[in-house]
């Protein structure tokens, strides 16, 4: 800048500011002359100004929408960050940093930048509307090598400086009636997009990325060009409402060429998806003009002096960006299946039933209830079968220590004794797998592909130590449930069967006494009464057990079902804790991102998640 500074001559030389000293009707130079110079000096530098940076004023409906939308995109990445990867995030980040930059700059400007193709006349239509020549013309292309700036007002230079435009690039209007309707724009003169110089088709890529408009200048012989659809228009479609495409060269067509041009311009821009904002709807701008002749660049200038006292370009162009950020995002987000993904009640209950196969619930209610009527019969016998029970209790061990013996010198039957508890072992765990691969298949049902992926992982993650889980369980409560240490409950009619038995053993023993007596001949001789007497007692104490063997049935059942319970509880309770109280989490984070992702995509009028 101090080179500028200095060389007042050849600053005014090569155009740096496009306006002449004022001069005395004399057509001497006024004496003021040097202070404009020095104000137009710290206009193009940023100096005396904010730099580009301004106190925001109050935001505007559309503006507080905006701000809700990057909120939630923020809170959005932020959740998925450890989800999804990187690169998949990379467009949504991209986003929020450019618009932070953008919404930190002056609010008071608008960045219109001038796109086209060679020999369109993009340049041309840039002098022309800055009322002197400030950027090359000519035969030689492709003539701009760099963004070229005009600011029609004081502190652009943090926006120009994110644009990376240097200050020898940046130029001021000449000051006349018209510049004044354009006060707050800051044009912007690209290379040629379809230049053969890599380097100046990265400028374009890269200043169309930040700017906050784009007149698009097209020609009649190259409007219809792949290069400028394909790639530049088509994937630009969201943006129509900071668009305006410009048919330059009218002149050269004779009669109503132009109109058909125009219609048929119209046409491709409809196949390419961008909305014309005709009958004062909102979208793109097309018409037609020739800045050579000036014909229709009035018009133009009146369009963008509008759109640029209207300071919601900025808004318009981040909120475009969002929509097109959510576009991309949606299939992460938003998939066909249920509104609310959840772990429904059936497919609960059907992780619960397996789980407690798994741990062998039923069987162990099935000991218990076993116990508990052993328990009984041993109770309301009658003594001789309880004395044979004792026995073969007895016996039991030294019949246990045969087999083992037998099965140890057997070899193979050994083996295959051996091998029993691994194989029960192998299916309990074949049936955790498939309980957990079960639910996790329910839970996913409806979730786009990445949360999916994040859900069935959180389930096996939680399902890795659930099969040593359940083994204990089994082995430390199964064990207790189904062999207690304590005698289970006993009902209130178990005294009264027992004291009937007694009396039924009282009888045989009464009778066989009575009989004996008779016999060595000590009582008087009458068969009869002890006979019964013994035929009542042998009878009655079978049908006493017998008796009380019904009605044991009933809570030996509920004994047994309680056992049962009891482990599906703590199975339940297991399977919950390592892989449903997970998987619900996770779901959970679905669903708070795709809420966010809903107020994300709530400005774009093609976006929608699927109805709750």
């Amino acid at each position: 800048m101090t080179a500028l500074t200095d060389r007042t001559d050849d600053r005014w030389d090569d155009g740096l500011i496009a306006r002449s000293r004022p001069r005395a009707a004399d057509g001497s130079e006024e004496e003021g002359g040097d202070e404009g110079d020095d104000a137009l000096v710290r206009a193009v530098s940023g100096a005396g100004s904010d730099g580009g940076k301004s106190t925001a004023p109050p935001l505007s409906p559309e503006g507080q929408a905006l701000r809700l939308r990057l909120d939630a995109l923020r809170q959005l990445v932020g959740l998925s960050r450890t989800r999804l990867d990187g690169k998949t995030l990379a467009e949504a980040g991209r986003v929020l940093d450019e618009a932070a930059a953008r919404r930190g700059l002056s609010p008071q400007h608008t960045v219109v930048a001038i796109a086209g193709a060679t020999g369109s006349g993009k340049s041309t239509l840039f002098n022309s509307l800055a009322g002197v020549q400030i950027s090359e013309m000519g035969l030689r292309r492709p003539t701009t090598a760099a963004p070229i700036a005009c600011s029609w007002s004081d502190g652009a230079a943090g926006l120009l400086d994110r644009l990376e435009i240097p200050g020898r690039l940046r130029r001021r209007p000449r000051e006349t009636s018209e510049a004044e309707a354009l006060r707050g724009m800051v044009l912007v003169d690209l290379p040629d997009l379809d230049s053969a110089v890599g380097a100046h088709r990265d400028h374009v890529d890269r200043v169309l990325a930040l700017v906050d408009a784009v007149v698009w200048v097209v020609d009649p012989e190259k409007y219809a060009d792949a290069v400028l659809h394909e790639r530049y228009l088509r994937p630009l479609a969201g943006h129509a409402e900071v668009t305006f495409v410009v048919l330059n060269q009218v002149d050269r067509l004779p009669g109503e060429a132009a109109d058909l041009v125009l219609d048929d311009l119209r046409r491709l821009l409809d196949d390419d998806g961008i909305a014309l904002g005709e009958h004062g709807e909102p979208g793109a701008t097309v018409l037609g003009l020739s800045a050579l002749t000036g014909e229709g660049v009035g018009e133009l200038r009146e369009l963008l002096g509008q759109f640029t006292q209207e300071k919601g370009a900025a808004t318009r162009r981040i909120s475009a960006d969002v929509d097109r950020a959510a576009v991309r995002l949606r299939p992460l987000y938003v998939a066909d299946g249920h509104a609310g993904p959840e772990i429904g009640e059936a497919a609960r209950a059907e992780f619960e039933d397996r789980l407690a196969e798994a741990v062998g619930a039923y069987a162990v209610g099935l000991a218990a209830e076993r116990a508990w009527r052993r328990n009984a019969g041993k109770a309301c016998g009658t003594p001789w079968l309880r004395l044979w029970r004792w026995y073969e209790s007895r016996r039991a061990p030294r019949t246990l220590a045969g087999l083992a013996a037998l099965a140890a010198i057997g070899g193979r039957g050994g083996s295959a004794v051996a091998e029993a508890p691994v194989e029960e072992e192998v299916t309990a765990r074949q049936r955790v797998e498939q309980a957990v691969r079960a639910v996790a298949d329910e839970a996913v049902s409806g979730l786009p592909d990445p949360w999916a992926q994040a859900v069935r992982e959180t389930a096996v993650r939680g399902s890795e130590r659930l099969p040593e889980a359940l083994d204990e369980i089994a082995v430390t409560l199964g064990a207790a449930v189904a062999v207690p240490t304590a005698r289970p409950p006993r009902p209130t009619w178990w005294p009264a069967a027992v004291l009937a038995q007694a009396a039924m053993t009282l009888l045989q023993i009464f009778g066989g006494l009575w009989l004996v007596g008779q016999i060595v001949g000590v009582l008087e001789p009458r068969l009869l009464p002890p006979v019964l007497l013994m035929v009542a007692g042998i009878i009655g104490g079978p049908l006493v057990e017998w008796s009380c063997s019904i009605a044991a049935r009933g809570p030996a059942r509920r004994y047994g079902q309680d056992a049962e319970r009891r482990l599906r509880q703590a199975a339940a309770g297991c399977g919950r804790a390592k892989v449903l109280e997970p998987v619900a989490a996770e779901l959970l984070r679905y669903r708070e991102v795709r809420e966010q992702y809903a107020t994300v995509a709530a400005g774009g009028s093609k976006l929608s998640t699927t109805s709750e």
